[in-house]
């Protein structure tokens, strides 16, 4: 990636045979800029802005171009040659451009090569072309010269943009939110997975249709000369289509609601045990799948990499003291997920929402963590889970600076800082979990006849043992139990002695 911002003068000459008027735009506005900076020789704010709208500024260090031929063989297969583009319109320049290299994050991990990275400075992105025609036309300069094949805008843009941004880059242009699509696409396993990212792709694609030509002429249409019984409104081929997709859409939500179906029995069958659940959210690539393991030995696949995880994973877990748990591992969060994909991923979300604990894990080596707090948040709040206790897992505490680390642990009242690598703090999060989860309400000594173990055993998978000791008459055993246990169990209460 070159550190200059000026186009080559090969992508220069052939920019003014093909459009003259826009050169001397530009000549006029740099004209423009150079007189306002020379009144009194000052500059003060609203200058500053102005002078900041007139250029696309480079990003350093997003490039992910192979220079390893082990490594290019390694791949394979030929990667789309992307350039990244933002619009920086609050926050800081650091904010700006921590949202891009995200975005190269994202693109990475979707299988392209990141080629180079501008933001622009604007109050609002522009209507018709995201970035102002004048840029747009410097960022046609910029594919050119680097022969990019696509470009993906850091954010949800409407279909009149996507369409005149690419008539004027003359390349493919995505968005932020068909990036996401696209990797979830990829790494969907299961068939609700591939059912839900099929949904939200849908729900996309249903306002960004085109048509050209022929397929935009009607079926049936009211014509001269069309013969008899050919005459009325008709359909086109663009109406078809999103009828189609419309009914694509109906059966596949119909389908997502009988595989939910299945999900909620599991969860009432585990409510029904009286075994509380603990469900792993955070942003995607903070570690959760690798908090999994360390807690449980799962043995979830672990991933450096964006939405490694799309279908959640339930497995067993016992604290300390013995009582039994279940620890689900969620979907990732990221900033801006498409509310095509909270909406089709709700009922896998719902693990969230319907557990007694979130363990609400955060990368501390990220340079922003706050922000990944605040995402998750969020769409923690859409799926309706404000109410469930929250504790706060400061991962990649190796790796983090201790700074950032004490300034988390002060902020969030409920953390602790661990290293699902290295083992450092898990043992105290241990702890922590049970500490924090619900306990049984009632608190029972029996001495439970042997022929009756079968109580002992639900006591110690439903409840807390507190004490147990073997006598000829039976089990003495103390624990805390719910009422429904606490019932089966009031035969065997001894009698309290005059």
């Amino acid at each position: 990636m070159t550190s200059s911002s000026s186009p080559s003068q090969a992508a220069q000459r052939a920019f003014a045979q093909n459009n003259p008027e826009g050169l001397r735009a530009d000549a006029l506005m740099e004209e423009d800029v150079a007189w306002s900076f020379e009144i009194d020789g000052e500059r003060d704010g609203d200058q500053f802005d102005r002078s900041e709208r007139a250029a696309l500024r480079r990003v350093a260090g997003l490039s992910t171009e192979l220079e390893d031929v082990t490594e290019v063989e390694y791949r394979q297969l030929r990667l789309e040659r992307v350039v990244l583009v933002g619009v920086w319109t609050t926050g800081t320049s650091q904010d700006a451009e921590n949202s891009l290299a995200e975005l190269a994050a994202l693109a990475e991990t979707a299988g392209a090569l990141v080629l180079d990275g501008v933001i622009q400075r604007r109050d609002k992105p522009d209507a018709a072309t995201y970035i102002g025609s004048g840029k747009a036309g410097e960022l046609r300069d910029i594919v050119l010269e680097s022969g990019a094949d696509t470009v993906i805008c850091d954010g949800e843009l409407s279909p009149g943009q996507l369409i005149h941004l690419e008539d004027v880059v003359k390349v493919k242009v995505i968005d932020r939110t068909a990036l996401i699509l696209d990797i979830f696409a990829q790494h969907a396993k299961s068939r609700e997975g591939k059912a839900q990212v099929a949904l939200a792709q849908m729900q996309y694609m249903l306002p960004r249709l085109r048509g050209w030509g022929q397929s935009l002429s009607r079926q049936m249409g009211g014509g001269k000369g069309g013969g008899l019984a050919t005459r009325g409104p008709g359909e086109t081929k663009i109406e078809t289509d999103r009828r189609r997709i419309r009914e694509k859409m109906a059966k596949m939500r119909r389908e997502i609601a009988d595989m939910k179906t299945g999900r909620e029995i599991k969860r009432q069958e585990r409510r029904r045990n009286k075994v509380p659940s603990v469900a792993i959210a955070g942003y995607t690539n903070a570690g959760k799948s690798s908090l999994l393991n360390r807690l449980t030995g799962a043995g979830v696949l672990v991933e450096n990499a964006l939405f490694a995880t799309l279908d959640p994973t339930v497995r067993r877990a016992e604290t300390p003291s013995g009582r039994l748990y279940t620890l689900a591992d969620t979907v990732g969060f990221v900033r801006h997920l498409p509310h095509h994909l909270v909406e089709a991923f709700r009922s896998t979300m719902e693990e969230v929402g319907d557990s007694d604990l979130i363990l609400h894990v955060v990368d501390g080596s990220h340079p922003a963590p706050e922000e990944q707090l605040a995402a998750v948040r969020e769409v923690i709040r859409d799926v309706g889970a404000t109410n469930v206790p929250e504790i706060v897992v400061i991962n990649k505490a190796d790796a983090a600076d201790p700074l950032t680390l004490q300034r988390l642990l002060r902020i969030e009242k409920r953390s602790i800082a661990v290293s699902a690598r290295s083992g450092q703090g898990i043992e105290e999060l241990l702890a922590l979990i049970d500490n924090e989860l619900p306990r049984p309400s009632v608190e029972i000594e029996a001495l439970v006849p042997y022929t009756h173990g079968k109580l002992v055993a639900r006591a110690h998978t439903e409840g807390e043992v507190i004490s147990e000791e073997h006598t000829p008459e039976g089990t003495l055993l103390k624990a805390r139990v719910h009422e429904e246990l606490a019932a089966d169990l009031a035969p065997y209460v001894p009698a309290p002695t005059a």
